[in-house]
Formats: structure tokens, sequence, C-alpha cells
């Protein structure tokens, strides 16, 4: 009995383990918007959840195993500052596009590698950090300078 006993306990540990970290993206509730890229090759158009609080900061989209064609997460970090990002916890690669105080793309960190804990830095003071699916830059032609028009960049 007792054998059977650590067999269950064992299971239970096994479940806690998977379910926690998946269920972990759940605990804050991210507002939702759309959000515009102008570049040369047109407008791209994408559904975007909004990373503001601490909380939802440092959890970004860890922990997601898929994320749309047409979505991504947009760190809007309240007012311009150099920020550093990295892919701890993060299971898809992603494109990072730093964009500063006017909307305007200043720096692209393409097809970031999941699980990584090397620092990806702006370099520069930025307002936001929009996280796209990997390749969506370079299937789109979106490049440095190009605009992105929502609500927390200056028109």
């Amino acid at each position: 009995m007792r054998h059977s006993h650590s067999f269950g306990f064992g299971l239970l540990l096994l479940l806690l383990i998977w379910v926690i970290p998946v269920g972990a993206q759940n605990r804050t509730a991210f507002e939702h918007s759309e959000i515009l890229i102008k570049s040369k090759n047109g407008d791209h158009k994408f559904q975007v959840e909004i990373a503001r609080a601490p909380d939802q900061l440092r959890l970004g989209l860890m922990y997601r195993r898929l994320l749309a064609t047409d979505a991504g997460m947009l760190f809007d970090y309240g007012q311009s500052q150099k920020v550093t990002m990295w892919m701890k916890n993060t299971l898809i690669p992603l494109d990072m596009l730093f964009i500063d105080a006017a909307g305007r793309i200043v720096k692209i960190r393409e097809r970031a590698v999941p699980g990584s804990q090397e620092n990806i830095s702006s370099m520069v003071p930025i307002r936001g950090v929009l996280e796209l699916n990997g390749g969506t830059v370079s299937r789109l032609g979106i490049s440095r300078g190009d605009t992105v028009r929502h609500e927390i960049f200056l028109d």
C-alpha cells in the first residue's frame, strides 16, 4: 500500500509541475487592442494584448505554445526608458520591435530564441516593445524607421 501512495504522490507532483507553468499565463488579464504598422510594403494590422502592470511586463508571452499569425503583445513602459528583454520560459520564437515615443521602430530583433537568457537591450530609450511571431518582420518587410500606430505613441 505504501508503494501505491508514493506513486500517487509522484503523479500528483508531476501534474502540478506541468499544469502550473502552462496556466501561469492566465494569472493576469491583459487588455486587448489593435495596432497598425505602416511599412514601405503597406499597412499591417495586429490584435495585441497590452502588458502594462509590473506582473504583466514580467510575464509577457512566457509559457505560450501558440500565437496567432495576426497577434502579438505590446509592452507599454509608460514613459521612454532603456529596456532589456529576454526569452526565459518563452516557448515560441519571437520578433521584437523596439518603438520610441513617436511610434518609430528604432530596433528590431528577429527570431529571438525560445528559452534563451541572453539580454536583448533597446540600447536607447523606447516607449514600448511589440512582440510578434518569429519571421513576421521578414515576411512582411517591416524595417527600422517604419511607424507603429497605437494610442500609447504620439502622433
